[in-house]
């Protein structure tokens, strides 16, 4: 399977070229054209169990699509429902990347999703306690909100990232989350959860938080009055 992305930073699609009779997985809703004669099947991933809680725990929906193609071969284009960004990771080169539960968009049927707890209480937000734990497989689409940026970090390097900017990052990646400040600068600086993160891996952030976007479209509803 080759993918390539087009239009990144902003308005990103991916395009994924299957060999004939390659399949590959999709978030549901995230297909937006593909080969006339491609076969799609929309079936519990690991077990019902396993795809109650990714959707219970994660964020994510109960079933994933999986697309196969025909003989010839075929094309299927994926794109995340914000404007953003998309890319490709190996989970194979690092063993597995922990992923936010609204960033996987696609992947080859050998990357195995599992549901994993965050490590502290509401590590995104306080409704999304579970990261997506992604293994196996050479070919990993994630999504953003806004443009992604990488870090690599060696050992003994850290970074501190806003939680509601963490896309994904390496298994290998030590981390923990605390707030910012006390609850007074916590509601003056519009700061709330950030993540400690230790090399060595990689870690991917957004350059937008969707948390901020809701609070700026709340804030624009007029509210009702009595």
């Amino acid at each position: 399977m080759q993918i390539d992305v087009s239009h990144p930073g902003s308005f990103a699609v991916a395009t994924l070229r299957l060999a004939p009779h390659e399949s590959a997985r999709a978030e549901g809703g995230a297909m937006v054209a593909m080969s006339t004669d491609m076969r799609i099947e929309t079936k519990a991933q690991g077990g019902l169990l396993r795809s109650l809680g990714r959707s219970a725990l994660g964020g994510e929906s109960f079933f994933l699509n999986t697309f196969t193609a025909g003989t010839g071969g075929g094309l299927l284009q994926l794109a995340p429902n914000l404007p953003g960004d998309v890319t490709v990771l190996n989970p194979s080169t690092v063993g597995a990347y922990l992923v936010h539960s609204g960033s996987y968009l696609g992947s080859d049927t050998d990357v195995e999703v599992k549901t994993k707890w965050g490590g502290a209480r509401g590590f995104f937000a306080s409704h999304d306690l579970v990261l997506l734990h992604c293994s196996g497989g050479n070919q990993l689409v994630v999504s953003s909100y806004g443009a992604i940026d990488h870090f690599a970090l060696g050992p003994g390097e850290s970074v501190t990232i806003d939680t509601g900017h963490v896309v994904a990052f390496s298994e290998s990646i030590g981390y923990s989350t605390r707030r910012v400040g006390g609850l007074k600068s916590t509601i003056l600086s519009g700061e709330g959860l950030v993540c400690d993160f230790r090399g060595p891996g990689e870690v991917l952030m957004q350059t937008r938080n969707l948390g901020a976007l809701a609070e700026w479209v709340r804030e624009q509803v007029p509210t009702q009055r009595h």
